[in-house]
């Protein structure tokens, strides 16, 4: 039963929904450090694990799909930390040879 429906009439690709949403933040954000702004493009992808802390909380562990590695309470912490981080040094970096 690849393509039947789950139970409940949804389909089995919506499971991979939050991942994808995700994932097209993270797409933003490399497209903008290809575009030589590269503090832009981390904080996208800063963005994107803050994404993933909001839809693991939002969301049950069956819907949460590739998003649900550890418990939902250690992934929120985890996702929202490394998110924070990766925005607060991309804003507070200067200077070296990327700066613009």
């Amino acid at each position: 039963m690849t393509g039947a429906p789950q139970r409940g009439g949804k389909h089995p690709a919506l499971v991979h929904l939050p991942f994808g949403l995700v994932m097209a933040v993270v797409v933003v954000g490399l497209v903008r450090i290809i575009m030589y702004s590269w503090r832009e493009g981390t904080v996208w992808i800063g963005l994107a694990l803050l994404l993933a802390a909001g839809l693991r909380a939002l969301l049950r562990d069956e819907q949460a799909g590739l998003i649900a590695v550890r418990s939902r309470v250690v992934d929120g912490f985890l996702y929202s930390g490394f998110g924070l981080m990766v925005i607060a040094v991309a804003i507070t970096i200067e200077g070296g040879p990327l700066s613009r």
